[in-house]
C-alpha cells in the first residue's frame, strides 16, 4: 500500500505566490491610473492648437515723454565733453640685465628718494595688488595700463583729470564720445601732459584735433549746498559715458592728515562729498549740477572691497580753475606763496588758553632763511592777522598766503607772550620753502633747464659726475647718467644708468652746460652717438652707443 505524498505548499511557496500576488495588484492599480488619466486628459495635446486671437488689443508704443527732474537733459548736454583715458605705462628695466641684453655701466648707485605724494589711485582704491614688480611697485615683464576720466574745457582740445590718472604714464590716449568702439584696435587720440599740480591731484593735458571739441562748462562750487542733487559722470570700470546719481552730501572735507612735521602734502585738498556712485575709473570725471555745470572733479572714494560705498569725493571748481590757469601759463607750473612757518592744523582748547588765543595760528617751526625767519617771527609766536585781516585757522592762513604773489610783502599780526606785535614778510615760493621744511630735495623745480634737454629728448637725467668717481676714474669732464626712462631714446639704445658721457656727436660735454647745449640743438630723425666710459674702471677707454632720434 503506498503512502500517500503531502500536497500543502511550503513556506517558501506561499512567500512567491504572496509577491506575485502584490506585484499584480501594483500593476493593476497603475494601469487603472493611466486609464482614468487618459480619460480626463482627452483632447489635451502637447501640439500647438489654432486658437481665435482676433480679440487680442495688440501692444502700443507711446510717444517719448520728458520727465521732470532732468537728468537725461543735462547727461545729453555735458555727454559729449566727458572723454575716457587709457595710458600705458612701459615695464622698468631689470637692474641687472639690460633691454638689448647689455650689461649696464656700474657705478655707485643711490636709492632715488621717494618725495612725491603717495599715488591718490593707490591710498584711496586701494591698488590692483598682486604679483611681482619692481621697487615703485609696477609689474616686472609687462605693460602697465589704467584707466580714468576727464572732460574738455576748451575746443581746441584741453582737458582736466586728475594727476594719479596720468602720472608715471609712458602714453597717454584719449577716447571722445563720438570715437568709434573698435575695442582693443582703437586705443583714442594720443595725448600730452601741459602740466600737474601734485598738491590738488590735478592735470591738464592736450589732444589735438582738426575741428572744435564740445566743451563742458564750470561752475561756481561755492555756491553748491549740501543736499543739492549731482551727476557723476565718467568710464568706472572702463564702462564709457557712465552717469550716476546722487547728492552734495557734505563740503569741505578733508581726507588726509598732517604728517609728523605738521605739514600735510594734500593741505590743499579740500572736497566735495557726495554719495553719487563713484568707482575706479570715475577719477578725473565731472561732477555735474542740475543746470549742467561742473562744480566738482571726481577723484576719490573711501573703500575697502574697491567699490562705491556712498562716500565719494570731488574736487571743487573753484579750485580747478585755479590750478589750470597757471598750468596753461608759460612755465606750466603752479606757484604758491608761502611765508616759511609750519603749524598743527588742529589744537585742543587748553592749548588756546595757555597761549592766550581763541583764533589764530600757533606757529610750530619757522623755515631758516624763510620769510617768517627774516621777519623775526619764532615757533611759541600765534599768528592773529594778515593785512589787519583776523584769521580764524590753519586753513584760512594758508588760503591767504598761498594765493600771494611771490615776492610781494604782507603785514603780519601776532601774538608773543601774550602782547600784540607786527612784521611785514616776504612771500616765497612755498615749493621750495616746503623743500626746505622737510629737508627734502624738490624734484619738480631742480634744475628744469637740464630736465628738459635730458628728459624730454633722451629720457635721461644726469649730473656732475662725483668726486669719488672723477677719482677712481681720472674722468673729470663730462656728465654722470643718473636716471634712464623705460622706453626713452636712451634705454633703447642701451645708454645705461651710470655711465659717464664724454662726446655727443663729436662735441665735448664738458659740464651740464655744454650737454644742455648740445642736446638742446638735437633735432627729430637726426642720428645721435655718445661716447661713453665705465664708472668704475679706470682708464675703460671709449664705448659708443648711438641711434637716430625719434
Amino acid at each position: 500500500m503506498e503512502t500517500p505524498t503531502s500536497t500543502s505548499p511550503t513556506l517558501l511557496d506561499r512567500i512567491r505566490n504572496q509577491r506575485l500576488t502584490t506585484t499584480f495588484a501594483l500593476l493593476a492599480t497603475l494601469s487603472t491610473g493611466i486609464l482614468v488619466g487618459s480619460v480626463l486628459t482627452h483632447g489635451v495635446s502637447g501640439k500647438e492648437q489654432a486658437v481665435n486671437s482676433s480679440d487680442a488689443k495688440p501692444l502700443a508704443i507711446p510717444a517719448p515723454s520728458t520727465l521732470s527732474n532732468g537728468f537725461s537733459q543735462v547727461v545729453k548736454e555735458v555727454g559729449p565733453a566727458v572723454v575716457n583715458i587709457n595710458t600705458e605705462s612701459l615695464p622698468k628695466q631689470n637692474a641687472r640685465v639690460h633691454r638689448r641684453g647689455q650689461r649696464p655701466p656700474q657705478g655707485d648707485d643711490q636709492d632715488q628718494q621717494q618725495g612725491d605724494m603717495q599715488d591718490f589711485f593707490n591710498r584711496f582704491f586701494g591698488g590692483q595688488g598682486g604679483g611681482d614688480g619692481d621697487d615703485d611697485g609696477n609689474p616686472i615683464g609687462g605693460e602697465r595700463r589704467a584707466l580714468g576720466s576727464g572732460f574738455i574745457v576748451d575746443p581746441r582740445g584741453y582737458i582736466i583729470t586728475n594727476n594719479h590718472v596720468i602720472d608715471k604714464a609712458d602714453k597717454i590716449y584719449v577716447r571722445l564720445s563720438t570715437d568709434p568702439d573698435n575695442g582693443n584696435d582703437n586705443e583714442g587720440r594720443p595725448a600730452h601732459v601741459v602740466g600737474v599740480d601734485k598738491d590738488t591731484d590735478i592735470a591738464v593735458i592736450k589732444i589735438d584735433s582738426e575741428k572744435p571739441l564740445p566743451t563742458i562748462k564750470l561752475g561756481n562750487s561755492d555756491g553748491a549746498q549740501v543736499g543739492d542733487w549731482v551727476l557723476a559722470v565718467g568710464s568706472p570700470f572702463g564702462l564709457s559715458q557712465t552717469v550716476s546719481a546722487g547728492i552734495v552730501s557734505a563740503k569741505n572735507r578733508s581726507i588726509d592728515e598732517p604728517g609728523p612735521s605738521g605739514v600735510s602734502q594734500s593741505q590743499f585738498q579740500k572736497f566735495i562729498q557726495t554719495d553719487a556712485a563713484i568707482n575706479p575709473g570715475n577719477s578725473g570725471g565731472p561732477l555735474v549740477d542740475m543746470s549742467g555745470s561742473v562744480i566738482g572733479m571726481n577723484t576719490a572714494i573711501f573703500t575697502q572691497s574697491m567699490g562705491s560705498q556712498g562716500v565719494g569725493f570731488a574736487m571743487p571748481s573753484n579750485t580747478i580753475a585755479n590750478v589750470y590757469n597757471m598750468l596753461i601759463g608759460p612755465e606750466h607750473k603752479v606757484v604758491r606763496g608761502s611765508i616759511g612757518i609750519s603749524f598743527q592744523p588742529t589744537l585742543s582748547s587748553a592749548v588756546g588758553r595757555m597761549y592766550g588765543f581763541t583764533n589764530g595760528v600757533l606757529v610750530s617751526t619757522v623755515t631758516a632763511n624763510g620769510g617768517a625767519a627774516r621777519a623775526g617771527l619764532q615757533p611759541g609766536d600765534v599768528i592773529v592777522s594778515v593785512d589787519d585781516r583776523k584769521i580764524k585757522d590753519g586753513d584760512d592762513l594758508v588760503n591767504d598766503i598761498s594765493a600771494r604773489r611771490v615776492g610781494s610783502s604782507v603785514r603780519l599780526g601776532y601774538l608773543r607772550n601774550g602782547k600784540q606785535q607786527t612784521a611785514n614778510v616776504v612771500i616765497g615760493d612755498r615749493a621750495k620753502t616746503y623743500a626746505d621744511i622737510t629737508g627734502g630735495d624738490n624734484e619738480e623745480n631742480a634744475n628744469p633747464q637740464e630736465s628738459d634737454a635730458g628728459q624730454n629728448k633722451l629720457g635721461i637725467r644726469v649730473d656732475a659726475i662725483p668726486p669719488t668717481i672723477a677719482q677712481r676714474t681720472g674722468i673729470h669732464s663730462g656728465v654722470i647718467v643718473t636716471d634712464v626712462k623705460a622706453g626713452s631714446f636712451a634705454d633703447e639704445i642701451g645708454l645705461g644708468k651710470g655711465a659717464i658721457i664724454t662726446e655727443i656727436n663729436k662735441k665735448p660735454v664738458t659740464d651740464l652746460a655744454s650737454f644742455r647745449t648740445i642736446v638742446n640743438d638735437l633735432k627729430s630723425k637726426e642720428d645721435v652717438v655718445f661716447v661713453i666710459h665705465n664708472p668704475t674702471q679706470k682708464n675703460s677707454g671709449n664705448s659708443y652707443v648711438g641711434g637716430t632720434l625719434p
